[in-house]
Parts: structure tokens; sequence; C-alpha cells
């Protein structure tokens, strides 16, 4: 039987037509997914920038479904989670990307970085400590450091807290040095009860790390006194005044008391007077009264009308009233209550990063968790 090969002249062109025309279809198909994945992934940035962040979830959940391989849709997707506080989705959506085979090295330590804030946020200090500790090596390292240090910090953790620390100090992250010290001071307190010489070696070991800082040597001056020796503690405090005299407010109650207690009242007050007279402190004035009230001198009232003189403080005005005869002396006490109702505020310390304001001083604030934040003197004295 003879081939025909007319049957291959007549095919080829029909081949190449059909061809043509499942390539058209498919143009035609790609493009209608190319113009609808860009328009809801724009309705989504729309709601965003208009701060509808339900609608925008919506949009790029719908971007998402038509291209689940867009890895930015996922990113996107697990950030508006995590803002709007819904950790559990967030942490589906990058343990998702994490689960893709096609994804690549750095969108993989993207999604990884992700994730742990997901559980960071979340609370689980735990599972967000076991992913970022996969980030070493990686650009996200550093990030995933001072993430780590939080999560100790938080966690009291201070001997891990302190490696970080001295990591990220190493890679010139910057100067962790006081922070270290506040590390060793937080150790110290732990063990001064039951190991005083080694709260004294820590604590000394803190003031050899970062002299300039003044919890270490307040809390050395602390321990020396708690341990029956209060010539250590009163020279241990004067030599803080004198190195730093902006945490006289701070040590100038004690100071004054041990220097009542060993005979040292003159040289303290001398001390405590040229530091006034610099820089007025309530504090501080409250130490000079006190001293005055040992050596037999009722000086009070002329202290606080000379305070009044040169700062308008209620708190000094509340005590120089205290000591001053009234007429109507049978109201006294009611005065003074509402007095010391009005002063209590403004004998607070107030955060200077959150604003958190306490009746005591603290050297890391219970609100922000920020370090030396509080200033050493008083909301009325700022």
């Amino acid at each position: 039987m003879d081939f025909d090969l007319s049957w291959i002249l007549l095919g080829l062109p029909l081949a190449f037509g059909l061809g043509w025309l499942a390539s058209r279809l498919d143009l035609r198909q790609l493009r209608i997914e190319n113009r609808q994945n860009p328009k809801a992934y724009f309705k989504g940035l729309n709601h965003l920038l208009n701060e509808q962040q339900d609608q925008a979830i919506d949009a790029f959940i719908e971007a998402v479904q038509q291209d689940p391989d867009t890895s930015e849709l996922h990113f996107a997707l697990g950030n508006l989670f995590r803002r709007r506080g819904e950790f559990e989705r967030a942490v589906r959506v990058h343990q998702h990307l994490l689960s893709r085979a096609d994804l690549s090295s750095a969108d993989r330590d993207r999604a990884q970085h992700a994730l742990a804030l997901d559980f960071l946020k979340a609370g689980l200090l735990d599972r967000a400590e076991e992913c970022l500790r996969k980030l070493d090596g990686t650009a996200f390292e550093a990030q995933a450091q001072l993430a780590l240090l939080s999560i100790y910090e938080r966690s009291r953790d201070w001997p891990h807290a302190a490696e970080i620390a001295q990591r990220l100090a190493q890679t010139g992250q910057g100067n962790f040095e006081v922070r270290q010290a506040h590390y060793l001071c937080e150790q110290a307190a732990t063990v001064a009860d039951a190991d005083p010489a080694q709260a004294e070696a820590l604590l000394k070991q803190a003031i050899t790390l970062a002299p300039q800082a003044a919890r270490a040597t307040i809390a050395l001056a602390q321990l020396e006194d708690k341990q029956k020796r209060p010539q250590h503690a009163y020279e241990v405090l004067l030599s803080l005044a004198q190195r730093n005299s902006v945490f006289v407010p701070l040590l100038a109650p004690r100071l004054a008391s041990l220097a009542i207690q060993l005979g040292h009242t003159p040289q303290t007050q001398a001390l405590l007077a040229s530091h006034y007279d610099a820089t007025p402190s309530l504090d501080v004035l409250d130490a000079l009264v006190n001293l005055d009230v040992s050596e037999g001198c009722d000086t009070a009232r002329d202290w606080y009308a000379r305070h009044l003189e040169r700062e308008p403080s209620l708190v000094a005005a509340s005590q120089w009233i205290a000591r001053e005869k009234l007429t109507h002396e049978e109201r006294r006490s009611a005065l003074e209550r509402a007095l010391e109702r009005a002063v209590k505020p403004l004998k607070r310390y107030r955060c200077a990063a959150c604003g958190f304001e306490a009746q005591q001083h603290f050297w890391q604030c219970p609100g922000c968790q920020a370090w030396d934040s509080y200033p050493p003197r008083r909301i009325e004295e700022l």
C-alpha cells in the first residue's frame, strides 16, 4: 500500500493551528489570573492604608487562594494576623511557608523569624526561643539575639541574658556593660541571704564592669550595712557621691543615717549641703534636716522655708506647714491629711521611657522593662 503524502501536508497546518489555538487559550487564562492577582493585592493594600484590617485580611486571603505560591502575600497575611492578635492564624501561615520545599533560603529564614515573633507576641517564650536559636548564622541573627535577650530578661534568666549580651557586644551591636552589671546585681540579690560572700563578689564584679553605674555600689553598701559593717557601707556610699553626684538624691537618706550612727555628721553635712546648693533636691534636703536634728538643732523650718524661696514645691510647703504653729491649731490634722493626699503623687518616680509611675525607684521599669529609665529625682523635681 502506497503512503499518501497528502495527509502529511494537510495534517501539518492542522496541528499548527491547534497548537496556536491552545497557546492563545493559555495566554488568555494567564492574563486573567494576572489581572485578578494584582487587583486583589491592591485592594488589600488600599484597605491597609485606610486602617481596615479585617477587609485587608479578606483581600489577601483571596489573593493567596488564587496564587498559593506567592510567598510575599503569605508574609503580609501573617503579619496582619499578628498585629490583630490572631497569633494562632499567624503561626499557621508561617508554618505553612516553612513546610514548602520550593521556598528560597532567604525566605525560609524570614519565615522562621516571623514565626518566632508570633510565639513571642503570644507569650510562648519557650517556643519563641527555639525558633530564634535556629537563626544563628543568618541575616536575622542580630534581631534574634536581641529578641532572645528580651526573653531571658522577662524570665529572669540572668546567666543566659549575660551570655547573649556578651555575644551582641562582640558583634558590634552596642555597649552592654551597664546592662551586664544589672544582671550581676540581680544575681547578687538572689543569693545575698544564703551566701553574702558570693553576693559581694558579684557586686564588686559589676562595679569593675561598669564603674559609672550606681546600682552595684548602692547594693554593696546595703550588703555591708546588713553584715554589720557600717563604716564600710558609709565609705562605699561616700565614694559614689564623690564619683557620680547625679545619684546623691538616691543615697542621701542612707548616707545620713550611717553618718549619724558613726559620728560623721559634719563632713556628711558639708557634702550634702554642697550638692544641695548646686542642685536642690527634696531627698537631700530631708537628709540635711535629719542630720541637724541628730545634732540637736531645730532648723527644719528654716531649711524648708529657704527651699521654697528657691523652688516652688508643694512637698516642701507641706513639710514647712507641719512644723509651723497655726492660728487654728485644731484644724491641723485635717490640713495635713489634705496636703499629704495632694503631695503623694508628686513624691513618685516616673519612667522616662513609658511614663510608668511608682512610689519607689526602679532600676528596670516594671512597665516597659527599660533599664535605668527612672531618673533619681522625683516627679515634682523634674
